[in-house]
C-alpha cells in the first residue's frame, strides 16, 4: 500500500485552526498548559510564522488569488507579508520545521535574485 506522507506545517495549522478554546474552563486549568499542545516552544516558531508557512504551502495558479488571500488571512499588504516571509526562509527554526518547503523557497528566491541580476 502506497501512503502518502502529511507536511507537518499543514497538520499544526489544521490543528490550531480547529482547537478552540474551553468557555467555562476553571482558574486552575488555565494555569496548567496542556502537555501535548504544539507552539514556539517546540519548533522556536510563533504561531503566526507557522501559519505562514502552512499558507506558503499551498500552490496557486494565480498571483492575483494569492494577493488577495494573504489580505484576507493575515491583514497584511502583499509587501509586508514577503518580507515577512523572506526573514523567516533564513530563521533556522523554519528549515527545521518544514525543511522540504522551506528548501523549496530558499531555490525559488535565489533563481528570482540571479534572474535580477542579468
Amino acid at each position: 500500500m502506497l501512503t502518502v506522507p502529511v507536511r507537518t506545517s499543514v497538520l499544526v495549522f489544521l490543528f490550531w485552526s480547529v482547537m478552540q478554546p474551553a468557555a467555562d474552563s476553571s482558574e486552575d486549568q488555565q494555569h496548567v498548559p496542556p502537555a501535548s499542545e504544539p507552539g514556539p516552544q517546540v519548533s522556536g516558531l510563533t504561531e503566526r510564522e507557522q501559519q505562514i508557512l502552512a499558507f506558503e504551502a499551498r500552490w496557486w495558479k494565480h498571483a492575483g488569488s494569492k494577493e488577495q488571500a494573504v489580505r484576507d488571512t493575515f491583514g497584511l499588504s502583499s509587501t509586508r507579508y514577503y518580507q515577512l516571509l523572506n526573514a523567516l526562509l533564513d530563521n533556522p527554526a523554519a528549515l527545521e520545521h518544514d525543511p522540504v518547503l522551506v528548501g523549496r523557497l530558499r531555490r525559488l528566491r535565489s533563481t528570482r535574485a540571479r534572474t535580477r541580476r542579468r
